[in-house]
């Protein structure tokens, strides 16, 4: 009888370690462009419960991404800008040319309780600038081009150049909240839901370049039915309410 107890005791433990422990629910892998980012952390619980399993979200710049994607790193969903989803789709690296998301302009912040300036003109723009001591932009942002084309346009790229600030992606809100450079100048979707950001308003008419973020799926991923359920969300009313809180438009 003594011999008996050590003997079943040592059964069972060897029953339990050799029960196979439940599989892993494979973790959804999203690469997205910052634009987005704000829209994607407030509906990002439901899109879980929509696809059925937890999201991986890595946020930069969508020309930052396009590089990764291209080099060869693993994802199952991208969110970046169209003209990057479209050289993506031609090299075989998505698996259609894309599903519009939303679209943002560019806009002017500022540290959270700087005096309001006027920029609803091309001449109040053009004042607020040359009275600028900084401006924040992104190196490889969508907006930087949009940026500077403006500068040249109102002839004062030479007398911005010295007051630029370059940030690496993600970097640049952070910049201006802690004051490192007075305005910034990017989507309006990284300013207005921003904490420490101040929302001053929208590039004037004629100098406004819209972003258009788009979604598409790996054509290597394992996970193709989550990401086309992820996409399928994305269509939805909750992304919709997100999209408009966040200083987005609904893709046309």
């Amino acid at each position: 009888m003594r011999t008996l107890v050590p003997a079943l005791l040592t059964g069972a433990v060897c029953l339990w370690f050799s029960t196979p422990a439940p599989a892993q629910t494979p973790v959804l892998r999203v690469l997205a462009g910052n634009g987005v980012k704000y829209v994607l952390n407030d509906v990002r619980a439901e899109a879980e419960r929509a696809v059925g399993r937890p999201m991986s979200i890595d946020y930069s710049t969508s020309v930052t991404l396009k590089k990764r994607i291209e080099a060869g790193e693993p994802f199952d969903v991208t969110i970046i800008a169209t003209d990057s989803i479209a050289d993506l789709t031609k090299q075989g690296k998505t698996a259609s040319g894309g599903q519009g998301v939303a679209r943002a302009g560019v806009g002017l912040g500022a540290r959270a309780g700087t005096p309001k300036v006027n920029i609803a003109t091309p001449d109040a723009f053009k004042q607020a600038m040359l009275k600028a001591k900084s401006v924040a932009l992104t190196v490889d942002g969508a907006s930087r081009s949009t940026t500077e084309k403006a500068f040249e346009r109102m002839g004062i790229m030479d007398a911005m150049r010295p007051k630029i600030k370059m940030y690496p992606a993600g970097r640049a809100p952070e910049g201006v909240a802690n004051g490192e450079a007075e305005y910034i100048l990017t989507l309006i979707s990284e300013i207005a839901p921003v904490k420490g950001l101040q929302f001053m308003g929208p590039l004037p008419s004629g100098f406004q370049q819209y972003t258009t973020m788009a979604a598409a799926v790996s054509t290597n991923s394992k996970n193709s039915a989550a990401a086309k359920a992820l996409l399928e969300f994305l269509k939805g009313p909750a992304t919709t309410q997100a999209i408009k809180k966040n200083g987005m438009e609904r893709a046309e």
